[in-house]
């Protein structure tokens, strides 16, 4: 059963046009997919110069990540803050996301982590159409990484 912008809303810290997900479509203990929409809005807060640049991808990939731990996190546990701290092996296939008219299909895997750090592979599509690839990198709770003073 997919979530919708309701469940994204009430679980992730990115909040009204900045959550940049529509729906939840699948996921399991390792992956997830997502749609999104919000690349053809006007008001998508990613936008400069009028238009959506590829890379911003990125941004949508982290959210996925996000959406895949809060359905992970144990119930009631309270939110955790990550950082991305990397995007790797990057791969644009189109210049933008503005012009492409159909939603964009965001899947991410979960390659490696533990309570501290986790590594995604990512794809974007549209249609039968690979958008951009890459990993990603997030640190979370960086307060505890620091080193005892």
């Amino acid at each position: 059963m997919p979530l919708d912008r309701t469940w994204l809303l009430a679980h992730l810290p990115h909040q009204g046009s900045m959550c940049l997900l529509h729906h939840i479509d699948a996921w399991n203990a390792r992956c997830i997919r997502c749609t999104a929409a919000s690349h053809r809005a006007q008001d998508n807060p990613l936008r400069a110069h009028g238009r959506l640049g590829a890379a911003c991808g990125i941004e949508y990939a982290a959210q996925a990540m996000a959406a895949h731990g809060a359905l992970l996190a144990a119930p009631n546990a309270p939110p955790r803050a990550g950082y991305l701290t990397s995007a790797r092996g990057v791969e644009l296939h189109v210049a933008r996301l503005d012009d492409i008219n159909a939603d964009l299909i965001i899947e991410a895997e979960c390659l490696s982590g533990d309570d501290s750090i986790i590594l995604y592979g990512f794809s974007i599509s549209a249609g039968e159409r690979l958008l951009l690839t890459g990993r990603i990198t997030v640190v979370l709770d960086a307060a505890k990484l620091r080193k005892p003073t």
